[in-house]
Parts: structure tokens; sequence; C-alpha cells
């Protein structure tokens, strides 16, 4: 069980807490299953897989309102305070992330329905498994880091976050030039920036789910520390 930084004299108290941390973890696994089977939708253009993909996110709205509940109910009869009110307002903040993540799974798996029989560019396919892979180990990471409240390591995965933005740019100017060369490529590319899109928002939200592990695990704004060393760099 998460150490939740205090000791409670109340068991159930501990439990709520336990069950709390473990819808995130389990809401978590659902949304990185989202990802590779709406990725691997879009590359195979995998109808039933898609159809498996925009049902699936369902489940995860769901999980997202349930904790929720579990957020309001526990301030409305805890009354927590200190680390406990972080760790709380902390998974409320997490959850919509993790929903707004499997929307954008969901939004990949629908653009594959509208690309059925078109070939796709080997390097568009190679650039998509690729940034697949950054986004989804920006996301696992995050998520260990929050379970783990490894502020380490919430750095790390928001330092990360430029190998994604650039792969998604990278990807974006191949587009345009697939475009240019052809006006007929304009519909399909213009799918295909969406998708490439698409996961580059994945990896803005896991990097707001690392913040979110930062703040938890120091009480601290990342963003503000690390301008503060920043101005610290600058005086030496």
């Amino acid at each position: 069980m998460p150490n939740t930084g205090t000791d409670h004299i109340v068991t159930s108290y501990n439990e709520e807490l336990h069950a709390l941390a473990q819808a995130i973890a389990e809401m978590g696994g659902q949304v990185e299953v989202a990802i590779e089977n709406g990725t691997r939708a879009l590359l195979k253009l995998d109808r039933e897989l898609a159809d498996v993909t925009i049902i699936a996110d369902q489940r995860i709205d769901e999980m997202q309102r349930k904790i929720d509940d579990m957020a309001v109910s526990m301030i409305a009869r805890r009354q927590p305070m200190a680390s406990d009110l972080r760790a709380i307002i902390t998974s409320v903040h997490v959850a919509s992330d993790l929903e707004r993540i499997g929307d954008m799974a969901k939004q990949l798996a629908r653009r594959s329905l509208k690309l059925e029989g078109i070939n796709l560019q080997p390097t568009f396919y190679n650039g998509v498994k690729n940034m697949t892979a950054l986004v989804m180990g920006q996301v696992k990471d995050a998520l260990d880091a929050y379970s783990n409240r490894d502020s380490a390591a919430s750095v790390e995965v928001c330092n990360r976050d430029d190998q994604v933005d650039a792969m998604h740019t990278s990807l974006f100017r191949e587009l345009l030039t697939y475009m240019m060369e052809d006006p007929r490529n304009i519909t399909t590319c213009t799918h295909l920036l969406f998708c490439a899109k698409s996961l580059e928002r994945i990896g803005d939200h896991a990097t707001n789910i690392a913040e979110r592990a930062y703040y938890l695990a120091t009480g601290k704004q990342l963003t503000g520390d690390v301008q503060q060393l920043q101005r610290q760099q600058i005086k030496a």
C-alpha cells in the first residue's frame, strides 16, 4: 500500500486512501491499453480493434467519475489535511488527465476508420511507432512517479517531453511535404496530422501527471522550482 505520509488511527480511512490510489492505478492501466490499441488500429487500419478502443473509452470515463465521487466523499467525511488533502486533490487532477489521454486514444481509433483502403507511407508508419513508444513510456513513468511519490522521476518525465515534441514536428513537416507534392494527398495527410497531434497531446498529459506527482511528493509546483533553479544558475 502506498505511503500516505501520515499514520491514521481510523483503519477505514487508510483503506479509503488505498482504494483511491488503487483506482488511479487501474485507470492508468486501462489508458495504456487504449493507447496501444488505438495506435495499432491506426497503423493496421483495423476496424474491429478501433471499435473496441472506442467502446473501451466509456469504461475510462466511468472510472474517472468514480474517482471524483470517491474524492468528494472523502473530503466531505474525513476533512483531510496536509499530505492527505494533497493526495486526494491530486487524484482528481490525475484522473482528469488520464480521461483526456483516453479521449486521444479514441480519436486515433476513429481516424483509422476514415483511412480504410489507404496505404500508409512507411516513414509515417515508423514515425508513429516511435512516437507511440515515447508517449507510452512517458505515461508509464509518470504514473510510476505518481504512485511512488518520486520527485526526481517526475522531473525526468517532464524533461523528456521535448523528444515527443521534436518527433511531432518532424512528422508534421513530412506530411506537409506530401501534401505539397500531390494535392491528392491532402485529405489523407490531414487525418494523419490530427493523429500525430493526438499522440503529442498524450505526451502533454503525461507531463501534467508528472507535475502532479512532483506536487504530491514535495508540496511545491514543479514549474516554480525549475524557475528558481534557473535563477540560481544565472546568478552563479
